[in-house]
């Protein structure tokens, strides 16, 4: 699917596959075009080129309200006046459901969502966390074929946004309905989805696993948004050999053999600080330029000897604290993390 405001595309030729019962993600940044894919798939905008499918049945030209979706999105939108029961069974009076029937679907759908007890609250005596629940049973409570959700978790703190997106994939589970979710959270994304979209400038940049995504990135744009990476420059030779500021080093060839001007880029958690003149496959003399404390972990940050900087993520296990800013080091770079983007990706993101 394709959509065009003025001479913006916002989604360029867009194709996707979405399997029943499966929790997808489209993570980009800010106007990558993942909010305007959802909102086609709902029938809140209409694509100008493309098909939109639901199962067997062609959608496009269906509106939103005949469409077996519904939408949660960043902002509650709760009625303040009614309480968490008459909120989340206000869509069943639209439906030929008996009221005995809507009663106990609405109770199930609270006691799913944690919320069992609290049926006569107001939305205002409700945290955060809580309405965002009631947000969601009033959408499920009406048994959707798809759920889409666009940043639902997004005006939550972080602790409260790790602990619901826990109880949202534990959700879906038990559901088994299908979700889209819409994000421009990395972790949230890795954390909850099956499968995955990266998207970039109205298109789709890579699709697949979190483990797929995150640890073989096929583009410079998808290795540095999605989480942290080290990117260098290097020379490309036959068989994976790579220069990298006149050291030599090997580099997975996952599913490319790229020759000549390349990017490199490693995790940083897969860099291992060793002492100086430890030796092995692609350990290369450096210097310690600073370290960033962060809890569990330190980030430290080395230059090699041909002048390129890495940076890595080392357990604060007490190995690291040897070692002064300035100290000569051993930074390894293992073969099979260390992959080849050819340069030409890089300047196109």
């Amino acid at each position: 699917m394709s959509k065009r405001f003025d001479d913006v595309a916002a989604v360029d030729d867009v194709s996707l596959e979405i399997e029943s019962g499966e929790f997808f993600s489209l993570l980009g940044p800010s106007g990558c075009g993942k909010t305007t894919s959802l909102r086609m798939i709902a029938g809140f905008e209409r694509p100008d080129a493309g098909r939109i499918r639901i199962g067997d049945a062609d959608v496009t030209e269906t509106p939103p309200h005949r469409r077996p979706v519904n939408t949660v999105f960043q902002s509650y939108a709760l009625f303040p006046h009614l309480t968490v029961e008459q909120n989340v069974g206000f869509g069943l009076r639209f439906k030929p459901v008996e009221r005995a029937e809507g009663r106990q679907r609405v109770s199930e759908i609270l006691e799913l969502v944690r919320l069992g007890g609290l049926e006569r609250r107001r939305p205002h005596q409700l945290s955060g966390g809580q309405q965002q629940r009631v947000a969601l049973a009033r959408s499920l409570v009406l048994s959707p074929t798809v759920l889409l959700l666009d940043e639902p978790l997004g005006a939550l703190d972080a602790k409260l946004r790790r602990e619901l997106q826990i109880e949202l994939k534990s959700i879906q589970r038990e559901i088994g309905i299908t979700f889209v979710y819409v994000t421009h959270d990395q972790e949230e994304a890795l954390t909850m989805s099956d499968r995955l979209a990266v998207m970039a400038h109205g298109r789709v940049e890579q699709l697949g696993t979190p483990r797929e995504v995150y640890e073989h990135p096929q583009t410079a744009f998808v290795a540095d948004f999605l989480g942290v990476s080290n990117l260098m420059r290097a020379r490309a030779e036959a068989g994976g050999v790579v220069e990298v500021g006149g050291v030599t080093l090997q580099a997975g060839l996952g599913d490319r053999e790229a020759r000549g001007v390349v990017r490199l880029t490693i995790r940083p958690e897969r860099v291992r600080i060793e002492p100086p003149g430890t030796v092995g496959e692609n350990c290369v003399p450096a210097t310690i330029e600073r370290f960033v404390y962060l809890g569990s972990t330190t980030q430290v940050f080395v230059a090699l000897s041909g002048g390129d900087r890495v940076q890595a993520l080392v357990a604060n296990s007490g190995d690291v604290d040897e070692y002064d800013v300035g100290a000569a080091v051993t930074a390894c770079l293992p073969a099979d993390a260390l992959r080849i983007l050819s340069d030409d990706e890089l300047v196109a993101s």
